[in-house]
C-alpha cells in the first residue's frame, strides 16, 4: 500500500494523496479519514472533498495553523482501516430504463451485442461505489461498471440532458443531478431528484456510499415522481459492512 502524501494546496487547504489508482481500497481510506474528521470535529476545517484518490481539506488559517492541522491529518492518517468497522448506506434508485427515458439504450445494446433486457439486467444487477461527486452538484462518478456494456460518449453531446438522467460514459455510469450538456449516452431516468437546493441536505447521498439501480415501469415512474413533488416520497436505503 502507497504511503499517504500531504502536500498543501494554497494557503488555506491541503491536499492528501492516498496513491494514483482508482479502487474500492483507496476509497475506503479515503472515506474512513472523511468519517474521522467529521467525528472530532476539527476545529477551523471548512470543507471536506474528497475525489478518486485524494482529498482536499480546505482550513481557515485564523483558526488553525497550517502545522497543526498537518499534524491532526497525519495522526489520523495513520490509523488502520482494518481497526475501524464501519458500513455504508446503499441507496435503490429507481429507474425507468429506455423509451423516451433512456434513448440510447438501443444503441447501447447494439454495440455490446446485447438485447435491451439483457443491458438493463446488468446495470441493475449490482451495487456502484460512489467514488466522487462533481461536475454537477450531486453527480455521481460510480465503479463498477460491468465491462460488456462498456460505452463510448456521444461523438456529439446533447445540449440538454433531462435531471434524472442515468447514462454511460466509457467505463463509468451515473446520474445527472441537473438538466445540462452532457456526452453520456442515456439508458434510463429516474424520478428522484438527487440533488434538491430546497432540502435540508441538498445532496442525496456522499461518496463512499452505493447506489443500487431498481428499474420500473412508466407508471411506476409517474406515481413516484408525484410523490417526490408532494414530498413524501422516500428512498429506500440499506446498510453494508464496508
Amino acid at each position: 500500500m502507497e504511503k499517504i502524501k500531504i502536500l498543501t494546496a494554497g494557503d488555506s487547504s491541503v491536499l492528501i494523496e492516498f496513491g494514483k489508482e482508482i479502487s474500492p481500497q483507496i476509497n475506503k481510506r479515503i472515506t474512513m479519514l472523511v468519517h474521522l474528521m467529521k467525528e472530532q470535529q476539527i476545529e477551523g476545517v471548512v470543507d471536506i472533498i474528497p475525489a478518486f484518490t485524494s482529498l482536499l481539506v480546505n482550513y481557515d488559517p485564523r483558526v488553525i495553523s497550517y502545522k497543526k492541522i498537518r499534524k491532526r491529518l497525519e495522526k489520523l492518517a495513520k490509523l488502520e482501516v482494518k481497526d475501524i468497522q464501519t458500513s455504508a448506506k446503499v441507496y435503490e434508485i429507481p429507474v425507468c430504463y429506455g423509451g423516451e427515458y433512456g434513448p440510447d439504450l438501443e444503441n447501447i445494446a447494439k454495440l455490446a451485442g446485447l438485447s435491451k433486457e439483457e443491458v438493463i439486467q446488468i446495470h441493475s444487477s449490482k451495487d456502484y461505489l460512489i467514488y466522487m461527486l462533481g461536475f454537477l452538484p450531486g453527480f455521481s462518478y460510480l465503479g463498477g461498471l460491468d465491462e460488456r456494456i462498456h460505452t463510448p460518449r456521444l461523438a456529439n453531446p446533447r445540449v440538454r440532458i433531462p435531471a434524472g438522467s442515468v447514462g454511460i460514459g466509457g467505463s463509468q455510469t451515473g446520474i445527472y443531478p441537473l438538466d445540462s450538456p452532457g456526452g453520456w449516452q442515456l439508458l434510463g431516468q429516474t424520478p428522484i431528484k438527487t440533488y434538491d437546493p430546497k432540502r435540508e441536505i441538498p445532496i442525496l447521498f456522499e461518496a463512499g456510499d452505493y447506489i443500487r439501480f431498481v428499474p420500473i415501469t412508466q407508471e411506476e415512474f409517474h406515481e413516484i415522481k408525484q410523490q417526490v413533488e408532494a414530498g413524501i416520497y422516500k428512498c429506500t436505503i440499506h446498510q453494508r459492512e464496508v
